[in-house]
């Protein structure tokens, strides 16, 4: 059974700037994910931002990462994209935090 896959304004954008090849292997893992909400590896506290309850999947030899969490719903699961890009210097965690905080969770 699939679960349906909805991005937040923000990964969306996040999404549109990747360049082709990084796309097409977000495009896999999306499908993945779809497939197996529970894929990805649980986030708990990264840089001091709480992340508890999102999970994180790799993507491009690990260079890329897409951050997500999982909705409860009667009757069909929900993936929720809040992120997708480079863990370098935590940027992906302080960018996901931030979405958080903006929208007031």
């Amino acid at each position: 059974m699939s679960c349906q896959i909805f991005f937040i304004p923000e990964a969306q954008e996040d999404y549109n700037g990747l360049d082709g090849s990084i796309k097409k292997m977000v495009n896999k893992k999306i499908d993945n994910l779809a497939e197996n909400p529970m894929l990805g590896l649980p986030l708990g506290n990264k840089d001091n931002a709480n992340l508890t309850g999102f999970y994180k999947i790799y993507v491009a030899k690990k260079s890329v990462r897409i951050v997500y969490r999982v909705l409860p719903n009667r009757n069909v699961e929900i993936v929720e994209i809040w992120g997708i890009g480079k863990r370098d210097k935590m940027k992906i965690y302080k960018m996901i935090a931030d979405r958080l905080r903006k929208k007031g969770l």
